[in-house]
């Protein structure tokens, strides 16, 4: 294990070990006291959150995006300290901690016997939306996890959502589309977040006026299952509660070759997840590059974007 590597796992175990323990109100402080600071450090991740947000609110002053940016770090600072108490959550806390709008199209779907595929952006805390699932609901649900390095941190992980009641299949090896065709089929419902295509081979979208790439698994499950693809949309208000919608379900194209399909179904992922990023920008942790203008460096110094 590289020092890097084994520094990053050291710092996530202590956040395990000891936000926990922390009362809920001194984790807040903390998790806003350390978004403060990586914010006033101007780091890579931080300068790309701003420059995702550009994007967002087109038009936006910089004194806005600042304003934006630095709410956007509390933002995801909230998910991970969260996610550090999570498993110290009562199911009364978990039960309390989320107020979904159109659950029906998720319940209504499983209750005629069909599988459920469920696309979300890295909005506001999707564990908790999950621990909420499997507890409020008691719904387990199969989802993939990106392989991170180093290994531990990964198994990390893997330990602290399958405690919350999740399956979790890794993203690499190519086993992981047909177990979730096989949960789909016996009617079980799979959980992916799908507005970051980890592949290079996703599907190229309009997204807030410019292409970016997204995953074609959701779409590719749907129609390889009939499955009902639904969409999620997650953000945080001013409550310890937070908000959600579950949107009505994307249908597969009556015409079209797959590809086609899969095209159509997947930008209407993509719509839906700007619909509900426009209207809570600062809830959208995209610390990485997305756009295809940014991820290809050429594309990225005609439009000027750093």
């Amino acid at each position: 294990m590289k020092p890097q590597e084994r520094l990053t796992d050291a710092l996530y175990g202590l956040g395990w070990s000891t936000v926990k323990k922390l009362p809920e109100p001194v984790a807040t402080r903390l998790g806003r006291t350390i978004a403060d600071i990586a914010w006033k450090q101007r780091g890579t991740g931080v300068r790309r959150l701003e420059s995702n947000y550009a994007r967002v609110v087109p038009g936006a002053s910089p004194e806005r995006l600042a304003a934006l940016s630095r709410a956007g770090m509390r933002s995801y600072l909230r998910y991970w300290m969260e996610s550090f108490r999570l498993p110290t959550w009562s199911a009364e806390r978990i039960k309390a901690g989320f107020a979904p709008k159109g659950v029906h199209h998720l319940t209504d779907a499983l209750a005629e016997g069909r599988g459920v595929v469920l696309a979300l952006p890295h909005l506001a805390n999707w564990d908790l939306a999950g621990a909420w699932a499997t507890t409020a609901l008691g719904i387990p649900f199969t989802t993939v996890a990106e392989r991170l390095k180093p290994e531990a941190l990964y198994d990390r992980f893997v330990a602290y959502r399958e405690g919350l009641g999740m399956e979790v299949l890794p993203h690499t090896g190519g086993t992981a589309f047909g177990a979730l065709a096989r949960r789909l089929r016996g009617g079980g419902l799979v959980c992916l977040v799908a507005d970051r295509d980890l592949s290079a081979s996703g599907v190229e979208v309009e997204f807030f006026g410019e292409t970016a790439r997204m995953p074609a698994g959701p779409a590719l499950l749907a129609q390889h299952t009939g499955a009902v693809l639904l969409s999620a949309t997650l953000w945080y208000d001013d409550s310890p509660v937070m908000q959600g919608r579950i949107h009505p379900p994307i249908e597969v194209p009556g015409t079209g070759t797959r590809r086609e399909k899969v095209a159509v179904m997947t930008q209407a992922l993509a719509d839906s997840f700007a619909a509900g990023i426009a209207g809570h920008p600062q809830d959208w942790h995209m610390l990485q590059p997305l756009w295809l203008a940014d991820l290809d460096p050429a594309k990225a110094a005609e439009k000027g974007v750093s």
